[in-house]
């Protein structure tokens, strides 16, 4: 397989257009590299096709320096292989195994040649345009980082930097600095003048280290995010470093998170950015082994754990990131010292919120109304306490927040934990897709939940409702079944019809259409309606007329037919629903149809024939224009 697997990327299958073997050329011929992709392997024979050809198809100018720490399983042998296929791209380092994945990494470095660099692990791919979309964002930009969106397979992978894809990402305004993985592309002057490297003394967080103190120095940060860039892959043996089991000691990684914040305070001065960053180090790094590790550690390392967050604390927490922080991570700051207490909030915070649906309907007034109840479940580590819910509230959240976005709307509801009614206003909801939480208060920490998956069986999704002029959508989300809410039709399929009662010819060959206009399962406003369109079936040409509507749903709207032009052109009423334009074919039945009409406008003849669809009977109309020389061509046929 893997000789079919070279012979296909050295003839041009699945690489350049010319047929030459992806790189081959620009390697020899070009004398700047682009990009070198530094591949630390380790005994993952197994995994080397999928990830070198993955690099081998990328479009851009680069080499591939592959740094063998050691392998006993057959990898060398294979990198030869691939190396002698691809001389000019791939590189072969040899080294003793030094147990890490700091030192190959480093080793490639002081090898690489590219403007910049980027480090694939051997077990994961990337993309097939994964590094020329990368490589046009930094071009574009000058940018000194640019992070690729990730993707796991089996194993998680950051999520809050890949939103949305950003030419210039502001290092203390956007989420970019959360993630510390070094898979990313790095300008490799940077690299070398800041003397940017990989700790060997780590076997785990080397990366972390290695990405805080690229970040420090990056005058310009850039995000690819409409593109699966870097698939980061479980190994089903779990052999990997990071799926080892211990590789995530609680202390141990506290011991090394240390070092990245040192690097933040001596690179970047007191104020806000510094805030931002440290931030991020106490809540997921510090903080976060107060949550779920906490409850797995043992008596001994609990109190080491409260130790080394708590000398943290009094070394690097300011009234900034204090302020920043959630209302469970400033109540750990102040049970520090009492070991007792943080696993209480551990098991809040770790607790299982277990909601039900119960009902949903509208209302009289057009409010829509969500029933349901709510428990904390603790986790199963040691013992259980018994978690008694408290305050409740649902909570509905745009989504897609962004600039501008607005905040989450608090709907108060009656009731306790065994049953809740609330009462959703949604006239008072702006265009958009909200979707519907639940949150409990438990001994002053707030636990927030999607509502709407487990529901009770003969709980149903309620009609759209047209609301103060909006359509009103209740739908559940697919594949989860959470419950949302689509007010003005942005996701979710208006079921609106249109229907003519008539069909008639006027004065000037218009065509009047008469008709009534359905929105869910009640009429249309006349304020509903925006115009008739007429669109032309092969050139997409549109011709759009004005409508005259009347109080419960009915309409009526002239055409001048001439006025198209030849072609086929496809009949729709534009309605305004409170969200982005909605068009509805117009319905007729083929009795309704007038017959067609034929007229002369100079030496032309003009015909017209307005016609029902077959099957769902739509209404469409034929135009078309005979000159006397196409009548005279027609004779001579």
């Amino acid at each position: 397989m893997t000789g079919t697997i070279l012979q296909r990327v050295r003839t041009g299958h699945g690489g350049d257009a010319e047929g030459k073997a992806p790189g081959r050329a620009e390697a020899s011929e070009t004398s700047e590299i682009d990009i070198s992709v530094i591949v630390p392997v380790h005994n993952c024979r197994p995994y080397l096709d999928r990830c070198l050809t993955s690099l081998l198809i990328q479009r851009v100018s680069r080499e591939i320096v592959v740094v063998d720490d050691g392998s006993t399983d057959g990898s060398a042998d294979l990198l030869a292989l691939y190396a002698a296929y691809h001389r000019g791209v791939i590189r072969v380092v040899r080294q003793e195994h030094s147990g890490g994945a700091g030192r190959p990494r480093n080793v490639g470095i002081s090898h690489a040649r590219g403007r910049y660099v980027f480090f694939c692990d051997a077990d994961d791919y990337l993309g097939p345009e994964a590094l020329e979309r990368m490589l046009a964002m930094a071009d574009r930009n000058d940018s000194d980082i640019v992070l690729g969106k990730i993707v796991g397979h089996d194993r998680r992978a950051p999520v809050s930097m890949f939103r949305e894809s950003a030419e210039r990402a502001p290092l203390g305004e956007s989420a970019v600095y959360n993630s510390l993985s070094c898979f990313k592309l790095f300008r490799r002057e940077m690299l070398e003048r800041h003397t940017i490297r990989f700790d060997e003394t780590l076997l785990v967080g080397e990366d972390v280290v290695f990405t805080a103190h690229a970040y420090c120095h990056a005058a310009v940060i850039s995000v690819v995010a409409d593109y699966d860039c870097y698939h980061l892959v479980a190994r089903p043996d779990g052999s990997s470093i990071m799926q080892r089991t211990g590789s995530r000691d609680p202390v141990s990684w506290l011991r090394m998170i240390r070092r990245p914040i040192e690097l933040v305070v001596g690179h970047v001065g007191p104020g806000a950015l510094r805030d931002h960053l440290l931030r991020r180090h106490f809540r997921l790094d510090a903080f976060g082994s107060l949550g779920r590790p906490f409850l797995e550690a043992g008596e001994v390392q609990r109190k080491e754990i409260a130790a080394e967050v708590a000398d943290m604390c009094d070394r690097w927490l300011t009234d900034g990131v204090r302020d920043r922080l959630t209302l469970i991570d400033r109540s750990r700051i102040s049970a520090l010292q009492d070991i007792d207490r943080l696993v209480r909030l551990a098991h809040i915070e770790s607790a299982v919120i277990r909601r039900e649906l119960t009902g949903l309907r509208w209302d009289g007034e057009g409010r829509l109304v969500v029933s349901g109840r709510v428990a904390l479940s603790a986790p199963a580590q040691g013992d259980r306490p018994e978690l008694v819910g408290g305050a409740l509230a649902l909570v509905l959240r745009m989504r897609h927040d962004g600039a501008g976005a607005p905040a989450d709307l608090v709907v108060p509801v009656t009731g306790d934990c065994d049953g809740f009614t609330g009462l959703i206003d949604v006239a008072g909801l702006s265009s958009g897709v909200w979707d519907v939480h639940v949150t409990v208060e438990c001994e002053g920490i707030t636990r927030l939940a999607r509502l709407g998956a487990d529901r009770d069986g003969l709980v149903a999704q309620p009609v759209p409702r047209m609301v103060g002029g909006v359509i009103a959508l209740p739908y559940f989300t697919r594949p989860h079944g959470n419950l949302s809410l689509d007010i003005g039709g942005h996701v979710v399929s208006v079921p609106a019809g249109v229907r003519l009662t008539r069909t008639r010819w006027t004065a000037g060959h218009r065509l009047r259409l008469d008709g009534e206009v359905t929105v869910g399962a009640g009429l249309a406003g006349a304020h509903a309606v925006r115009r008739l369109v007429w669109r032309e079936r092969w050139s997409g040409r549109e011709r759009h007329g004005p409508v005259t509507t009347w109080a419960g749903g009915a309409f009526a709207t002239r055409q001048a037919v001439g006025r198209l032009g030849p072609g086929t052109w496809d009949a729709y009423l534009e309605l305004d629903l409170g969200g982005p334009p909605a068009r509805f074919r117009i319905e007729v039945e083929a009795e309704r149809i007038v017959p067609p009409r034929t007229w002369w406008r100079g030496l032309v003849r003009w015909s017209a024939r307005p016609y029902a669809t077959a099957g769902k009977g739509r209404l469409s109309a034929v135009v078309r224009v005979g000159t006397p020389r196409a009548f005279v061509k027609r004779i001579l046929r």
